[in-house]
């Protein structure tokens, strides 16, 4: 199933709304993207940091009538929300949480549905399409996001599952994965800065924004810092998905020298990304758990780090 045509309903993850004419400016001082490169063909990832760089959320962030809505691991949506809401109280903006407002599905290897419905996304990362109450987000090759208001979630899923194998999250992930895009999840909240899930290399960091909070350790680690750990693709051969926060260890460092970020069931298999050690990556010593648990191995992602190009976002 992973090489054919799939949608699934993105049942983990929230949506968090900003409206109000000083939506952008406000958010602009608060998170890694610049709002500015936003448009209604062009969406970002990004992160919301603490004053020490370390993220307190990732996201997909869009506009949307009168502000933007950022989706986000369910279970951070409203720590962020009440969070913000103390920095927003001298600005036009109302932040609300819309989950309930909004359907959203996974959709792999399917640009002929979403073209049946009017929209014509195109292939570009990050790419936008709209049509009606319809929103089309480009989030890797292949893969896209449907938005749509929630009283439209059974018609779209029948629409969809004409044509469609309707897939479980895990297939959703899977591709996540494979795409190397990381995410902050609970157990690894304020864990990592932006460039420790390679947030920087997927579009996520500005460099040339100015101020947000944490911005200046971020910035840094980019210019200065010679980075120590970083997002690693890998596999393992095991029944039980890890959970996020999960350590990993080096026998060679005698130590922990990451953590599980996501996992999703491969083929054969599981897959995750980790942020690990650069050094103990090198070395392939990588075990799961404790010392002597499963043993990892390292696989590709689909893009190299490099800080030149990196800082001219």
């Amino acid at each position: 199933m992973a090489d054919s045509a799939f949608f699934c309903t993105l049942s983990h993850e929230g949506v968090l709304a900003v409206r109000g004419v000083d939506a952008g400016k406000f958010l602009q001082g608060q998170l890694t993207c610049n709002l500015n490169y936003l448009s209604d063909s062009r969406a970002s990832l990004g992160a919301r940091c603490t004053q020490k760089g370390r993220m307190q959320s990732s996201f997909r962030i869009l506009l949307e009538g009168d502000g933007v809505l950022m989706a986000m691991a369910n279970e951070l949506l409203e720590p962020q929300l009440a969070d913000l809401k103390k920095y927003a109280v001298f600005s036009k903006s109302k932040l609300t949480d819309e989950s309930a407002a909004w359907v959203r599905f996974g959709l792999g290897d399917a640009d002929k549905a979403l073209t049946s419905l009017g929209l014509e996304l195109p292939a570009d990362t990050d790419s936008v399409a709209r049509h009606e109450s319809l929103i089309a987000i480009r989030v890797s090759p292949g893969r896209a996001e449907l938005w749509a208001p929630a009283g439209q979630a059974e018609t779209l899923k029948s629409r969809l599952g004409a044509t469609l194998a309707e897939a479980d999250l895990n297939l959703w992930l899977l591709g996540q994965i494979r795409a190397g895009i990381g995410q902050v999840m609970p157990a690894t909240r304020e864990l990592f800065i932006p460039q420790m899930l390679n947030l920087q290399a997927v579009g996520g960091v500005s460099f040339k924004k100015g101020c947000y909070t944490g911005q200046e350790i971020v910035a840094r680690m980019q210019y200065l810092g010679k980075l120590k750990r970083r997002l690693y693709r890998l596999q393992l051969d095991a029944s039980e998905l890890p959970e996020p926060g999960t350590a990993l260890f080096s026998p060679t460092h005698g130590s922990s020298i990451g953590e599980v970020v996501i996992a999703a069931r491969a083929e054969r298999n599981i897959e995750l990304l980790a942020v690990l050690q650069a050094e103990a990556a090198e070395d392939g010593n990588l075990h799961l758990g404790a010392l002597e648990g499963p043993a990892l191995q390292l696989l590709d992602l689909p893009y190299e780090l490099d800080r030149d190009r990196e800082i001219q976002r």
